[in-house]
């Protein structure tokens, strides 16, 4: 890719990871083009619909998942703890952008999801941390990684939908958090 075309390609990026932060998943791409100071046949010819940017911006967002989830499994202490702090990672991680936490909820477990493999990261990360809990017997046998990112996911949804913040969430992720662990 050609130098001039490549800065093009990072301003588009950067422009529409700041308009969706502030206007959601649906922001017009014209606003973006505009922003960004390319035309709009610029901006579809680096992303030919609204998906292929989505799954550029989410491409910086893999590395702090792997980082989150680093993170939490090096936590120490009880398997509620961990497990609770996984939620919050996972909350904060799927939260960054307005709309961004039932976009990446109703796209899990979805093959034909144009954000799948960024899906997968997820429930990778997810899984991860069941294991961990998993060989300490602290997790039930039936608990799925999808569902778990799912059911989560969903109290973001609420949170994102609601306006809650964190302490308001809190309660709800300690529901579900020990509704999946060994009594």
């Amino acid at each position: 890719m050609r130098a001039d075309a490549l800065r093009n390609r990072e301003r588009i990026i950067d422009t529409a990871r700041t308009v969706f932060r502030e206007q959601g998943y649906d922001a017009s791409l014209d606003e973006i083009a505009k922003r960004a100071g390319v035309g709009a046949g610029t901006l579809y010819r680096h992303f030919p619909n609204r998906d292929a940017l989505l799954d550029a911006i989410l491409q910086n967002w893999v590395e702090r998942v792997e980082a989150a989830t680093e993170k939490t499994l090096a936590h120490e202490g009880p398997p509620r703890e961990l497990l609770l702090e996984w939620f919050r990672t996972y909350v904060e991680l799927i939260s960054l952008h307005k709309g961004g936490p039932a976009k990446i909820t109703s796209a899990l477990g979805d093959p034909e999801s144009p954000i799948r493999t960024k899906c997968q990261v997820l429930t990778g990360a997810a899984e991860r941390v069941m294991e961990r809990l998993r060989e300490e017997h602290a997790i039930r046998d039936d608990v799925d990684a999808v569902r778990v990112c799912q059911l989560v996911g969903g109290v973001a949804t609420v949170a994102d939908n609601g306006d809650l913040d964190a302490d308001a969430v809190a309660p709800l992720l300690e529901v579900v958090a020990d509704g999946l662990l060994r009594a």
